[in-house]
C-alpha cells in the first residue's frame, strides 16, 4: 500500500516541474486560488501533494511563505515579496517560451475595465481576437473601482478618464467628447433645452463621485462657462446614468462612445450640441511596467488601439 502511494505521488510529482519554476507556479496558484485544495484542481493535483511542495519551498527558502489557519490562508510579508518576484519571473518564462517559434500567443490574461468600457467597446472586441488566438484564456472583470492590479493579479486594466499618478504604464487608445443626452419621451414631456440656462429646469442626472467640475462645461460667446446642474439621481457608474436616461428619467452627459449606439437608434437625442465646448474623456490601457512586456499583453493592447481606430466615436490615439 505505502508503495502505491508512493508511486502515486511521484506520478504526480512529474506534472508538475521540480525545478523552482514549478514550485513557484505552485505557490502563485495557492495564492491565487485562495487555498490548497482550490489549486490542486487546477493543476490536477492532490490537496496533499500541494502542501508538501508549498512545504518544500519554504524550507529551501528558510522562510514561511503563509500563514495557514482553518478557515483562510494569508501571505507573510516574505510571501508578498516572493509571490510579487514569483508572477515576474513566470511571465519572463512565458515570454521567452512565446519568442521561440511561431510566436503564438498563449497563456491567460486577465482584464479589468470599467462597466460601461467594458460592456460597449471592450466585450464586442473579444470575439475576433479570441478567434486570432485560440491557445489564449482572457479573465475579464467589470468593475467601475480603480483597481491596484497586483493586487487583483490583473495583466491589464482600461481605464476611462485622467489617471491618478502611479507607476503603471499607460497606454492612450483614443479620445470621446462627451454629449448631453435624453429620451425622445422625456424631451416630450418637459421640452428641449435651447441654451445651457434652460437646465435651470429639467432633471440633470449626474455621478455622485467627487469630481473636479462643479457643473456641466458650455462654450458661450466664445468661452467656456461651467453651469451649476441638479436632479433626483447621483450615481456610481456610467452605464446606470445611460439606463436612466433610456428611460426617460432626465438628461445626462456621457462619453460618444458610451450612446452612440441609441443615439443611432434614436433612443437617445442630443442636446445643446451648438453649445458643446469639445471636451475630451481619453481612453487609457495600463499595465506594470518593468522587465519584458509579455506578448499577450501587447498583442490584446495593439487589438484595442486598432478598434478604437476604427470607431468614428473616438478621436486619435
Amino acid at each position: 500500500m505505502w508503495k502505491n502511494n508512493i508511486y502515486e505521488w511521484q506520478a504526480q510529482m512529474a506534472r508538475v516541474q521540480m525545478e523552482r519554476s514549478g514550485e513557484m507556479e505552485v505557490f502563485v496558484r495557492v495564492v491565487r486560488e485562495g487555498g490548497f485544495s482550490a489549486a490542486a484542481r487546477t493543476l490536477d493535483l492532490t490537496p496533499s501533494a500541494v502542501s508538501k511542495l508549498i512545504a518544500r519551498l519554504e524550507a529551501r527558502l528558510g522562510a514561511r511563505l503563509l500563514n495557514r489557519t482553518t478557515r483562510a490562508l494569508t501571505l507573510t510579508d516574505e510571501g508578498r515579496g516572493y509571490l510579487q518576484a514569483a508572477e515576474r519571473a513566470l511571465r519572463a518564462l512565458d515570454d521567452a517560451d512565446q519568442a521561440v517559434g511561431s510566436g503564438t500567443v498563449r497563456g491567460r490574461l486577465v482584464i479589468n475595465a470599467s462597466v460601461p468600457f467594458g460592456t460597449h467597446v471592450l466585450a464586442p472586441a473579444l470575439p475576433a481576437f479570441l478567434a486570432r488566438h485560440p491557445d489564449l484564456t482572457i479573465d475579464l472583470s467589470f468593475t467601475d473601482d480603480v483597481v491596484n492590479l497586483l493586487a487583483q493579479k490583473a495583466d491589464l486594466a482600461f481605464r476611462v478618464g485622467t489617471l491618478p499618478d502611479s507607476a503603471l504604464v499607460a497606454r492612450k487608445l483614443g479620445q470621446s467628447r462627451r454629449v448631453i443626452c435624453a429620451a425622445p419621451g422625456y424631451l416630450a414631456r418637459h421640452g428641449t433645452p435651447r441654451t445651457p440656462a434652460d437646465l435651470a429646469q429639467h432633471n440633470c442626472l449626474d455621478f455622485n463621485f467627487r469630481r473636479s467640475r462643479v457643473g456641466w462645461p458650455f462654450r458661450e460667446d466664445g468661452r467656456e462657462v461651467e453651469v451649476p446642474v441638479a436632479g433626483s439621481l447621483l450615481v456610481n457608474n456610467g452605464e446606470t446614468l445611460r439606463q436612466m436616461a433610456l428611460a426617460g428619467v432626465g438628461l445626462a452627459r456621457l462619453s460618444y462612445w458610451h450612446v452612440v449606439e441609441a443615439v443611432g437608434r434614436g433612443d437617445l437625442v442630443p442636446v445643446l450640441e451648438a453649445y458643446n465646448p469639445g471636451d475630451l474623456e481619453t481612453v487609457n490601457a495600463v499595465y506594470v511596467g518593468g522587465g519584458q512586456v509579455p506578448r499577450r499583453v501587447r498583442a490584446f493592447i495593439d487589438h484595442m488601439v486598432a478598434v478604437v481606430a476604427s470607431s468614428p466615436s473616438f478621436v486619435g490615439g
